[in-house]
């Protein structure tokens, strides 16, 4: 296992010390009056951090020079192998590049590999424990999160998981995913602030899919209107075309198409020939029971979905399309039938400034999540800087008053959900557009 230090002069020593020392109980402070701020990439910095990839294999272990302060080791547990080993490196990354941002000295980052399973993630709970972690970081999938939650509370240790499966939150483990229900929740609150009332939704048939809708139905609840369509198509989208038929009432609005025709072509009249000159196809007759669709996938199906929604008749133009976080970082002004469509984001200001400052260091661009795991890094680093000492609490982790970071503002509840700050962006084709920026503070999520 490496373990990383912030202070590359440092030698190896016998880790002992360090966890004894580190047994101490941290002292909670006043939150502050507002955000407080991890350190955020600087705005073209040159890339000093450490050579990216490190290999995990062999265990070299950084501790200070004899006689100084203890040292403060955090734990951070992601797929360092297996098939979702490329996504652990890039995380590994960005919690590196945190590291040489915010951590100091004395703060050790201590990486492990908890593939995707409860049974590995268990063992990197067992093994951060017995090397002395303050604090553990992942790992990143609901169940090794499951898992591994109870097993470091039960050793007094409070973790900051990857994830956004909300149903494995809890006190004492925190999830730093955006959880899709507050994205939907703030497209929504959008949407209605915009005049829209009658909503649908176009969703797979799976635990994403029920949670989406589930999420809609509340939020729709909440801001005012009506859920008045849903489609749900199999897990693998080999129905999606027939599910679109059916929500855009395809058949029904054709034989209507039809009867109106039928109708105007047995009229001798200058009006009637300039209504079947306008009848051209089944977008000209209403029949539509929804005026905002959301379409919580993106990626390859998305773009599968996109043209589809105008071909069985849903016209992007009397219909505005929702989305989530999913349809950040792709060329969706490409698709024609996405202009216009809106879609919560975090904050891009933050986004982008991590991500120039990522580019900079590793010679590319970082992954979907890579900002997750420097936020989370970042803020162990900033709560083991405490004037009272390093404090690891659930008191000073879940402060009401919230952090900044390269996902915008973030905050952790009691309970060990995530609450964000999130704009909403609207499809055009030189790229997406900021319609409602993300907060700066809390106080504008109080109502």
């Amino acid at each position: 296992m490496l373990v990383v230090g912030a202070c590359s002069g440092a030698r190896v020593t016998d880790p002992q010390a360090a966890r004894q020392a580190a047994d101490g109980p941290a002292r909670a402070v006043p939150p502050p009056p507002s955000p407080t701020r991890v350190p955020l990439p600087p705005e073209g910095a040159p890339g000093e951090a450490a050579a990216p990839g490190a290999p995990f294999e062999g265990r070299e272990t950084l501790a200070p020079p004899e006689g100084a302060r203890a040292t403060v080791p955090v734990a951070i547990l992601l797929p360092l192998t297996g098939n979702q080993a490329a996504l652990g490196a890039d995380m590994l990354d960005a919690a590196q590049l945190a590291l040489f941002d915010a951590g100091d000295h004395l703060f050790q980052l201590l990486p492990y590999d908890a593939q995707a399973t409860a049974d590995s993630a268990l063992r990197a709970v067992s093994a951060a424990a017995a090397d002395g972690a303050r604090l553990i970081l992942g790992p990143l999938f609901a169940a090794a999160v499951e898992a591994a939650g109870p097993a470091a509370q039960a050793r007094g240790i409070n973790v900051i998981a990857f994830s956004n499966d909300r149903r494995v939150a809890r006190p004492g483990t925190f999830l730093i995913g955006v959880p899709p229900d507050q994205q939907v929740r703030r497209v929504v609150s959008f949407a209605v602030s915009r005049g829209l009332a009658r909503f649908a939704a176009l969703v797979p048939d799976s635990d994403y899919g029920d949670r989406t809708l589930d999420s809609l139905r509340r939020a729709v609840e909440e801001f005012g209107g009506e859920v008045a369509e849903t489609g749900v198509y199999a897990a693998d989208g080999t129905n999606v075309a027939e599910v679109i038929r059916r929500l855009a009432r395809t058949e029904s609005r054709q034989a209507e198409l039809e009867r109106r025709r039928r109708e105007l072509e047995g009229r001798d009249d200058d009006a009637s020939r300039e209504a079947l000159r306008r009848l051209t196809d089944i977008e000209a007759v209403e029949g539509i029971a929804f005026d905002a669709l959301l379409v919580p996938e993106g990626g390859p199906r998305l773009a599968g979905i996109a043209p589809l929604l105008p071909y069985y008749g849903i016209d992007p133009a009397k219909v505005r399309l929702l989305g989530l976080a999913s349809w950040e970082g792709l060329d969706l002004g490409k698709e024609p039938a996405l202009l216009g469509a809106w879609f919560a984001a975090q904050s891009p200001a933050a986004r982008d400034a991590f991500a120039r400052r990522f580019r900079a260091a590793y010679g590319r661009a970082p992954g979907p999540i890579a900002q997750l795991a420097y936020d989370a890094t970042a803020l162990a680093a900033l709560l083991a800087r405490r004037p009272g000492g390093p404090d690891f609490s659930a008191e000073a982790i879940a402060s009401p008053n919230g952090f900044a970071g390269a996902s915008g503002i973030f905050r952790f509840k009691p309970d060990g959900e995530v609450e964000n700050g999130l704009a909403v962006m609207e499809v055009r084709r030189d790229g997406p557009r900021i319609v409602a920026p993300a907060p700066d503070t809390f106080m504008a999520l109080q109502n």
